[in-house]
């Protein structure tokens, strides 16, 4: 038995041509053997066959070949078909097996590519469902999707526009950072912003706190009351003292009294009764927050106007006072007034601990993340750290002519402004407030 023509584990990558070549080939082999090997024995030549026919010298030229040399080409016949059959079933195996792996691979894609379309039609469904804003802006910054609760929040159709144009249009930048206005609405809404990875664009989620801004509103408004309620003891004396001094001098203008007396006793009674008057006046600031507006201010005029205020009282005191008025084009939203207001009493707390030729400082900067820090600082005899937690307490003082009010009005006023108060203060080595208050863009940074 000849050993087998053909490798054990029959590749899947023969295809039918070369089978067929195979096939050309052992028939070939076969006729060989069978046909013209008689032609070519011819006597003292083996080719061609056809001189020797010829010549009449072929021998036996039509004589078959042997029983064994047939035998032999059948059998390699034979051996070559199973071989051949062999292969054929163990293609069409591979064929099958391929062909379930291939089923079972669409199936999957199939299964996968439903799931994926379920995925998206959830999320669309959640997306049109949330009460949030949803904006899903290009690398341009253009808007390209908005689900519904965008339309609740702003008007018109976004889709196609720039979002700087929409938020020129529709927003208005607030005191607390990263709120908007929109609009005359009076509604006020958070926005935050991602990036989308490398493709670019960003998606920016709206957020409606009006509510929340209203409820934090009145809980602040709660907070004032339950502290004027537990400050009742501290107003009633703070009234009562120069009440009785107002009284008391307007008294004696009853008697017979010298011209010179009666001017001394009228003054005296008057300064008690403006006294009063600043008192009620710092009680009614507190209690309404310290805001009244909504303004859009320049820090440099800010601090020309507090400059302006406080010059002619340091030059009486005989101190020294310096304003670094350097932040050019920087904004903030607010109440004028309420913020002059504080400022000057952070001034006046820091010429009232200074003696004469000491110094007193007012500076702005911008900080980082958008914020605007003011800086009063002064040389004087700084606080002692037990009273510098209770500073900011309403009707705490440590003078006997203060009203305790100053300093509870500047942390209002910040707060009500989104902004924050804080002291840095050494024993004798003199103290530095510092207000911060988030700074005004002119246009949306999204």
């Amino acid at each position: 038995m000849r050993e087998s023509l053909f490798p054990e584990g029959l590749q899947v990558g023969w295809n039918a041509g070369f089978t067929h070549i195979f096939v050309v080939r052992v028939s070939k082999l076969f006729l060989r053997h069978t046909i013209l090997k008689p032609y070519e024995k011819c006597s003292g030549n083996h080719w061609p066959g056809a001189a020797c026919y010829a010549r009449g010298t072929l021998v036996n030229p039509a004589a078959p070949s042997s029983p064994e040399e047939l035998q032999e080409a059948f059998t390699l016949f034979n051996q070559v078909s199973e071989q051949l059959t062999d292969a054929y079933r163990e293609l069409q195996k591979q064929v099958e097996q391929l062909t379930q792996e291939l089923a079972v691979t669409n199936s999957e894609l199939r299964r996968q590519l439903e799931e994926k379309e379920s995925l998206s039609q959830r999320l669309s469904r959640l997306l049109a469902a949330l009460p949030g804003g949803v904006v899903v802006l290009d690398d341009e910054g253009r808007v390209n999707e908005a689900n519904p609760a965008v339309s609740s929040l702003l008007s018109g159709g976004l889709l196609g526009e720039k979002w700087s144009e929409v938020c020129e249009r529709e927003l208005q930048p607030t005191s607390t950072h990263g709120e908007w206005l929109v609009g005359d609405s009076g509604r006020r809404i958070v926005i935050s912003a991602n990036r989308i990875g490398e493709q670019g664009g960003e998606i920016l989620l709206l957020q409606d706190v009006t509510e929340a801004y209203q409820l934090q509103d009145q809980l602040q408004r709660h907070k004032r009351l339950s502290s004027m309620g537990e400050m009742v003891a501290g107003l009633a004396h703070q009234l009562r003292t120069p009440l009785s001094a107002a009284l008391l001098y307007t008294s004696h203008l009853r008697g017979e009294l010298a011209p010179e007396d009666r001017e001394r006793f009228a003054d005296k009674a008057l300064a008690r009764l403006h006294s009063l008057e600043r008192l009620i006046r710092e009680m009614l600031i507190f209690v309404r927050g310290g805001k009244s507006s909504q303004d859009r201010i320049a820090v440099s005029a800010l601090l020309a106007d507090v400059q302006q205020v406080m010059e002619p009282q340091m030059a009486q005191h005989g101190l020294v006072f310096e304003v670094s008025n350097d932040p050019a084009g920087v904004y903030v939203m607010g109440s004028r007034e309420a913020l002059s207001g504080a400022l000057t009493n952070l001034l006046t707390n820091a010429m009232q601990a200074c003696q004469p030729r000491q110094r007193v400082s007012l500076s702005a900067e911008v900080e980082s993340g958008g914020w605007l820090a003011f800086h009063v600082a002064d040389t004087g005899k700084g606080i002692p750290q037990k009273l510098q937690d209770r500073l900011f307490e309403p009707f705490f003082t440590t003078r006997t002519e203060g009203t305790g009010l100053g300093l509870a009005i500047v942390r209002e006023v910040a707060q009500m402004h989104g902004g924050e108060i804080s002291l840095q203060s050494e024993e004798g080595a003199g103290s530095e407030f510092i207000l911060r208050l988030p700074v005004s863009k002119q246009e949306s940074s999204l």
